[in-house]
């Protein structure tokens, strides 16, 4: 699988009506950068094997309006409780659409969680590594810093935003297996759904500090 193999639209602004993920559906965001307090949300792409791959764009025009942007149709769904949400990263993705959409993401998982609860034998948790070792799959991330604020997305663009959750529907088939065999799939779940508190803090002041520290 890869993103030529999969179907892949860019929206402007929402999702259309009526369209399904199922009951899970990655999730990714590109913004402006990677300060919460300071950066914009430009594009959120979405995929499930059954729905392909869909990625909504809010070109300048949209990022200019107050926040959250209006989305109707994306909001639904990622606040629809029946349909869980596949982050690489959660906390910082979870935040950015809170506050841009206005709207809280519940249930999630996230794949860098679970990798740190199982993965004990490296500190390499990146999506890049995820893939290649779990799933023997080379990401480019060469994408990763363009200019996600442009008023259209070039080609590279979105296949690198597909490749960021064309794959985390496989990374969570493997990692539940892994947080099973370590006994771990109830501290990981607690663990997720913590996220949007997280999140919170974070856009409340208190980025770094440990909160639960001595």
């Amino acid at each position: 699988m890869s993103p030529e193999a999969v179907s892949i639209t860019v929206h402007e602004g929402d999702l259309p009506a009526g369209l399904c993920f199922g009951d899970a559906v990655a999730v990714d965001t590109e913004t402006t950068g990677l300060r919460a307090d300071r950066d914009r949300l430009c594009v959120v792409q979405l995929f499930a094997p059954e729905a392909g791959c869909h990625l909504v764009h809010f070109p300048p025009g949209f990022r200019t309006r107050p926040a959250p942007f209006a989305a109707p149709n994306l909001r639904a769904l990622l606040a629809d409780e029946s349909v869980t949400k596949l982050f690489h990263y959660a906390r910082f993705d979870v935040g950015m659409l809170e506050r841009w959409l206005g709207v809280t993401c519940r249930p999630v998982y996230c794949t860098k969680i679970a990798s740190k609860l199982v993965r004990t034998y490296t500190d390499r948790h990146g999506l890049k590594e995820l893939c290649r070792e779990l799933l023997g799959v080379e990401l480019s991330k060469e994408q990763q810093s363009s200019d996600w604020a442009a008023a259209t997305l070039t080609p590279e663009q979105t296949r690198y935003a597909a490749n960021d959750v064309l794959w985390l529907h496989r990374l969570r088939e493997r990692l539940d297996a892994m947080l099973e065999r370590e006994g771990r799939s109830q501290l990981a779940q607690a663990c997720f759904a913590f996220i949007e508190y997280r999140a919170r803090l974070d856009h409340s002041g208190w980025p770094e500090e440990d909160i639960f520290a001595h």
